[in-house]
């Protein structure tokens, strides 16, 4: 048996190349309890009664073999009943995305939308169609659907159908597809008459029980910010929440990646954790982050799994999670212990349905917000400096220092003096202009340097990478590295002037991802 982390295996299913690119692609990093029950079986052409619930990632359970199995052909190979029209688009979206890299057609079909368009759409062929019983029933009667080659028929949600009043049109939609087929049933309840309308239609069906997880966590705070911008949202609410350390999840390895890359740049301590990591690498970032060096932690649901970290005050969820049970997983990272904890969610305006639906089914209220302004910033950072100040003033004895503050006090305000101390506290003594080394005319921006580096595109070098080792190595804010040029065989990077004399003394003949290095001030050009 291969390992589960075989290019062709997902979790432990032996899938295609072109099925798992495309469900990678959509950050699936393992099944979930359906999928990982559900899709062997129906691999292997069995029926299937699934009992769960919206939210269980059933959909990916009978799309994904649906995907494997689906033939070249252009013609009508998968049925799809759904109760609604909102859930007959959400499956359609769902399954273009599994048959995306198979350049697999999908259709919904349902009242309400204009019937002259769906017939056009069907003409350029489809392979699988999605609708509503009543929709897809008037199609069948018209002749604009034909169903003489469908492999497999799925009932979503027959419980639902069943409430609605469809039972009789599932019934006549049932007989009008081939007697040999594939029929997958899926409710989240199992009522007599749709027992009763398996006994009839499918052969020998497995049944398949996943039961939800009623877990909340009541010492956490539930919030949600909507924004197009979630990375400008999020270091927002970074700069403004009192935080000791938070833990952001994203959907897949490369989005930990490029995050964590963002953070950084922006001066963030944060580093990433995923399953690419060795364990060694893995190593390394949990104990940065256990003994408080590294602030914030960038996670996928499978990395952060079994993961018990004291003082988490925030677990934040920059990729709203697939399903209900991946989001009580993800914020029972914080709340431990008798503390209270913060949860935040950050959504775009399409994936609100998504939010409202987990919503209802943890049976906990997730509370809209707003942004923090930079008003809130800014009084944020003096709150800070203020509780600093009073903590040092109520732990400490200030008798060595009372006869500077007499001999200026004769010359200077006392609100100088205290307001000097300050900035002397967070910037530092700034040396005179004169007293800097000089670099000469180096091509770059007033106040910068540009340096010239002798690796580039040839070694793979990325910006994040000289932004993370830069601000790692030399100790100073990603943020403040300036304009990164990257060319074949070298780089120009430039930073402030105060701090390149310490990035050239550090930097030079140093390793970047691997490579010696030469750090030097360019040439202007």
């Amino acid at each position: 048996m291969k390992a589960s982390n075989d290019p062709g295996f997902f979790g432990n299913l032996a899938l295609s190349k072109k099925v798992l690119s495309a469900i990678a692609e959509m950050g699936f990093e393992e099944p979930s309890p359906i999928q990982a029950k559900t899709i062997p079986i129906v691999l292997e052409g069995r029926d299937v009664i699934g009992q769960a619930q919206t939210g269980t990632g059933k959909t990916a359970a009978f799309g994904i073999p649906i995907m494997e199995k689906m033939p070249e052909s252009r013609n009508i190979q998968a049925l799809v009943l759904t109760p609604t029209r909102e859930l007959a688009v959400q499956v359609s979206e769902e399954l273009a995305k599994i048959g995306k890299s198979k350049r697999v057609k999908t259709l919904p079909v349902y009242g309400g939308q204009a019937i002259d368009r769906q017939i056009r759409a069907l003409k350029f062929g489809v392979q699988v169609v999605i609708g509503t019983p009543g929709r897809l029933l008037d199609h069948i009667r018209r002749k604009t659907i034909r169903l003489s080659d469908v492999k497999t028929i799925v009932l979503d949600e027959a419980d639902e159908m069943l409430d609605m009043g469809f039972i009789d049109d599932i019934e006549a939609i049932l007989q009008s597809v081939p007697t040999v087929r594939q029929t997958l049933l899926f409710s989240a309840t199992m009522p007599e008459p749709i027992r009763a309308l398996a006994a009839k239609y499918m052969q020998d069906p497995v049944e398949i029980a996943v039961s939800r997880e009623q877990v909340t966590v009541p010492l956490t705070d539930q919030f949600y910010y909507e924004t197009r911008d979630k990375l400008e949202g999020l270091c927002r609410v970074l700069d403004v929440e009192t935080n000791d350390k938070v833990i952001i999840f994203c959907r897949t390895k490369k989005g930990v990646d490029e995050l964590v890359a963002s953070l950084q740049a922006r001066g963030y301590m944060a580093d990433g954790l995923h399953g690419d990591l060795s364990q060694a690498q893995r190593d390394r970032v949990m104990k940065k982050f256990r003994d408080g060096s590294l602030e914030i932690l960038v996670a996928t649901d499978v990395a952060a799994r079994g993961l018990d970290i004291e003082n988490v005050t925030h677990v934040i969820n920059y990729d709203i999670p697939q399903d209900p049970e991946t989001y009580v997983h993800r914020i029972g990272r914080t709340g431990r212990a008798g503390r209270k904890g913060i949860a935040i969610t950050f959504i775009q305006p399409r994936e609100y349905r998504q939010l409202k639906l987990i919503e209802k089914l943890i049976k906990s209220r997730i509370i809209r917000s707003q942004l923090p302004s930079s008003a809130d910033i800014l009084e944020r950072q003096r709150d800070v400096i203020k509780s600093r100040l009073a903590r040092t003033i109520e732990q400490s004895s200030f008798a060595d220092y009372h006869p500077i503050v007499a001999d200026l006090a004769g010359e200077y305000d006392a609100l100088d003096i205290a307001a000097a101390a300050l900035k002397l506290m967070h910037e530092g003594y700034k040396e005179k202009a004169e007293e800097k080394p000089t670099f000469g005319n180096t091509g770059a921006e007033s106040g910068m340097v540009r340096l010239f580096i002798n690796i580039g595109r040839t070694q793979k070098i990325r910006p994040e990478d000289i932004v993370r080792t830069f601000a790692d190595e030399a100790g100073i804010p990603g943020n403040i590295i300036g304009v990164i040029n990257i060319y074949e065989k070298f780089t120009f990077v430039e930073v402030p002037e105060d701090v390149a004399e310490r990035v050239i003394s550090v930097m030079h003949k140093n390793s970047l991802k691997g490579y010696k290095i030469h750090v030097e001030p360019a040439k202007a050009r």
